[in-house]
C-alpha cells in the first residue's frame, strides 16, 4: 500500500492537472493531498471492491460479506492517510519542515467524511458537537422569529378589506402551528456506521430543547430502547460502548438487520409513532441481503408527522451490493450526510420552527 500511495501521489497529487508537472513557489514541485485523493475517489473502492470479490466467491454470506468489508473500508482509510503522510513528506524535504509546519492547514473537523474518518478524527469531530448545536439553535431562533405569523388567510383578509374600500390594510393570518415536535430516533450502532451515529446522536442530545419530547432507539439485528442514555445530565463519554453493552441488539451473528430491526420496533414501540412524531432513521440501508421489510417502514412513515432518512454514505453507492437505500429512499426523503457539514445543514433544514 505505501509504494502504491507513492504511485498515486506521483500520478494524481501534482498541484494543478494531473501530470502538468506545475511547480509551487520558487519553482519547487508543489503536491496535493486532497487532488490525488479527489480524483482517485477511494470513497467509491468499496462497493466496487465488494462486488467484484462477491462476484468471484461461491462461499459468499453475511457473516463474510460484512468481515470483509470491514476489513476493506479499514484498508482504504489507512490508504487515504498514506496518501496525506506522503504528501507531507516530500512537501518537508522540498520546502522545509518548519515552514511546512507553519503553513500547514488541516482538514476542518467539520469536512472529514465519518466513514473514512479514523479514531483521532472522530474525536476531533465530537468536540464541535457543542459549538455546531448552539450554531443552529442560533439560526433556528432567527427562522422562528420571520416566521412567527402563520400563513396568510385571504378570506378572512378580504372580508377585512372591505371596511377600508377594498384595500387590504390589516392582513389576517392563520394560526401557527405549534412547533417543537416530538422526535423518536432510530440508529444503526453497528461498527461501519457507528462514528455517524454516535456523533449525529450528540447533536441530537444537545438540540433536545428544540422538541417536546426524544426517544432514542438503537439496532444492530433488532432494536432497544437507550433514550435514558441520552437524558440531560446524563454522563455521554463512552456512551456509545454503553449502547452496545446494555442494549439488547444481537440475536444471532451480530450484523445488521434492518427487516428484524423494523419489524421489532415497530411491534414492540409502534405506538411511539404519532401525529405528533418526527422520526429520523440514521444509517447506511445495507441490509446484508436481507429482508429490507418496505411495508413495515410505509407504515411507520404513515403514521408519523414527519419521517426522513440520514445516510453516511456517499449518494453514487445508495443501491449498489447489499444496499437498499433507493428502495427506502422510495417509501420517505433520504439525505445524504457524508460530514458533519453535511448533516448541520440537513437537520437545520429539518429542525421545527
Amino acid at each position: 500500500l505505501a509504494e502504491l500511495a507513492r504511485a498515486v501521489v506521483d500520478a494524481l497529487g501534482t498541484s494543478g492537472a494531473a501530470g502538468t508537472g506545475i511547480k509551487g513557489a520558487g519553482g519547487q514541485p508543489s503536491w496535493s493531498a486532497y487532488q490525488a485523493l479527489r480524483m482517485l475517489s477511494p470513497e467509491t473502492l468499496l462497493a466496487r471492491i465488494m462486488d467484484d470479490l462477491r462476484t468471484g466467491r461461491d462461499d459468499s454470506n453475511p457473516f463474510s460479506d460484512e468481515v470483509l468489508r470491514r476489513e476493506i473500508r479499514d484498508r482504504i482509510a489507512a490508504f487515504r492517510k498514506m496518501i496525506t503522510d506522503e504528501v507531507r513528506r516530500r512537501t518537508a524535504e522540498t520546502r522545509g519542515r518548519d515552514q511546512v509546519a507553519k503553513t500547514a492547514v488541516p482538514k476542518q473537523a467539520e469536512q472529514v467524511e465519518f466513514l473514512s474518518a479514523y479514531a483521532e478524527q472522530l474525536i476531533a469531530l465530537r468536540r464541535t458537537v457543542h459549538p455546531l448545536a448552539r450554531r443552529l439553535a442560533a439560526r433556528l431562533a432567527v427562522r422562528r422569529k420571520h416566521a412567527k405569523h402563520g400563513t396568510l388567510d385571504m378570506r378572512r383578509t378580504l372580508r377585512r378589506s372591505m371596511s377600508t374600500g377594498g384595500v387590504p390594510m390589516r392582513p389576517a393570518y392563520r394560526a401557527r402551528r405549534p412547533g417543537r415536535p416530538e422526535l423518536v430516533v432510530l440508529c444503526d450502532v453497528s461498527g461501519s456506521v457507528a462514528g455517524f451515529s454516535h456523533f449525529t446522536l450528540l447533536l441530537v442530545q444537545a438540540l433536545r430543547e428544540q422538541f417536546s419530547k426524544v426517544r432514542v432507539f438503537a439496532f444492530v439485528e433488532r432494536a432497544d430502547e437507550v433514550t435514558h442514555l441520552f437524558e440531560p445530565g446524563a454522563e455521554l463519554s463512552g456512551v456509545m460502548q454503553r449502547v452496545l453493552r446494555e442494549a439488547e441488539l444481537v440475536a444471532f451473528d451480530g450484523h445488521s438487520d434492518y427487516g428484524s430491526s423494523l419489524g421489532g420496533f415497530a411491534e414492540q414501540w409502534g405506538e411511539a409513532i404519532t401525529s405528533k412524531t418526527s422520526l429520523l432513521i440514521l444509517g447506511d440501508a445495507r441490509t446484508n441481503y436481507r429482508d429490507p421489510n418496505l411495508r413495515v417502514l410505509k407504515r411507520l412513515v404513515g403514521a408519523a408527522r414527519h419521517a426522513h432518512w440520514l445516510n453516511p454514505e456517499p449518494r453514487r453507492q445508495w443501491g449498489s451490493g447489499d444496499s437498499a437505500a433507493l428502495r427506502y429512499a422510495d417509501v420517505l426523503p433520504m439525505h445524504e450526510c457524508r460530514t458533519a457539514a453535511q448533516l448541520a445543514d440537513v437537520v437545520e433544514a429539518l429542525l421545527p420552527i
